[in-house]
C-alpha cells in the first residue's frame, strides 16, 4: 500500500455507531469530516481515496479557465457540478470579481455545493428531490434557457446530460474546467487483506467513477486461472464474501444500480454525497452493523 493508503480514525466515546467499521473513498481531505462524525459516535473509519482531485496548472488549461473567468458577465447562469468545481471555480472567481457579476444565477449538483455557492451573494438553487444531472434538470430555472449562456463548471472529462440537454433547450453552454481527476494505484491484494483485517463492514462510494474505481481495483486479473494458483483463489473467495456481506452506501439510484450490477447486494442510496447523508444512512443501517 503506498503512503496514501488507508489511515485508521480515533475511535470516540459515543456507541451510536458501536460495531460500524467504515470504509471511505472520497478524495483525501474530503473524507475527514464524515471520518470525525462516526469516530464520534463509536464508530472505526479507515480511508482508501479513489479518486485525487488536481487543480489544473498546465499553462493553456490556465489561459482556458481565465478567459472564461473574466467573461462571466456575459453569463446568465453558473453551474457547478461538485464541491470540487465549487470550492476551485469561486477561487477563480474572486481573482477577477470583486463582486458578482449583476444578473449572474448559480446551479449546485447537491446540497453540499450549494452550500459552498452560498458564501457569495448570488442567487442559489439546487434541487431538494436528488443529487443527480437530471434532478438539476428538472429545475424551473432550466426549463426555459433558449438564447441563454450558462458556464459549467467541472472537471476534465465526465457526462455530457446537462450541456446536451440545456443545449437542446436552446441554450449556449461553454465548459469551465478547473480540475482533473487521477485514480491512486493500490494493490488489490494488499487493500482486500487490509479489508478482511480491519473488519471492514460498511463501504462509501460517493460517486460513479468512485464505484467504478473501486471495482475496476477488485476485478480479477485477466488470463490467470484461480484454480490453478491457491492464492488468486483465496483473493476470489475473499472479494465474493465482500460482495454478499458488505453494507455499500452510494449517492442516488444510478449508482446504486451500477453497484448491483457490479455484485453488490446490500447497497442503500443515501440521496446524496454529503457529509450529513452518509451520516444519516450509516445510521439506519446500523443494526445491521453491529458485532455479534
Amino acid at each position: 500500500m503506498s503512503s496514501q493508503g488507508p489511515q485508521s480514525a480515533a475511535i470516540g466515546k459515543n456507541a451510536v455507531l458501536a460495531g460500524a467499521r467504515v470504509l471511505l473513498t472520497r478524495p483525501g481531505r474530503q473524507a475527514e469530516g464524515i471520518a470525525a462524525r462516526i469516530s464520534a459516535a463509536g464508530g472505526m473509519a479507515l480511508s482508501l481515496p479513489m479518486l485525487e482531485i488536481e487543480p489544473l496548472r498546465q499553462h493553456e488549461d490556465i489561459e482556458r479557465i481565465k478567459a472564461g473567468i473574466l467573461a462571466l458577465d456575459q453569463f446568465d447562469i453558473a453551474i457547478f457540478i461538485s464541491t470540487n468545481a465549487a470550492n476551485l471555480g469561486l477561487e477563480w472567481i474572486r481573482q477577477y470579481w470583486p463582486q458578482m457579476p449583476v444578473g449572474l444565477s448559480a446551479y449546485a449538483v447537491g446540497p453540499g455545493t450549494a452550500a459552498i455557492l452560498r458564501e457569495e451573494p448570488w442567487p442559489v438553487y439546487c434541487s431538494d428531490e436528488g443529487v443527480t444531472s437530471e434532478h438539476l434538470l428538472a429545475l424551473a430555472g432550466l426549463q426555459s434557457v433558449k438564447g441563454k449562456r450558462i458556464a459549467l463548471f467541472r472537471g476534465q472529462g465526465g457526462r455530457e446530460l446537462l450541456a446536451d440537454t440545456l443545449r437542446e433547450r436552446g441554450a449556449r453552454v461553454d465548459y469551465i474546467e478547473v480540475y482533473r481527476r487521477r485514480v491512486p494505484r493500490y494493490e488489490r491484494r494488499e487493500v482486500l487483506g487490509m479489508m478482511e483485517n480491519e473488519g471492514i463492514n460498511v463501504l462509501v462510494l460517493s460517486s460513479q467513477q468512485i464505484l467504478e474505481s473501486f471495482v475496476q481495483l477488485l476485478k480479477p486479473d485477466d488470463g490467470k486461472n484461480a484454480s490453478l494458483d491457491p492464492a488468486q483463489d483465496k483473493e476470489q473467495k475473499a472479494l465474493l464474501s465482500l460482495q454478499q456481506q458488505l453494507r455499500v452506501i452510494v449517492p442516488s439510484r444510478r449508482v446504486l444500480e451500477t453497484a448491483r450490477a457490479a455484485g453488490f447486494v446490500h447497497v442503500t442510496d443515501a440521496g446524496g454525497a454529503d457529509d450529513d447523508a452518509i451520516f444519516a444512512s450509516l445510521l439506519r443501517i446500523r443494526p445491521e452493523t453491529e458485532s455479534p
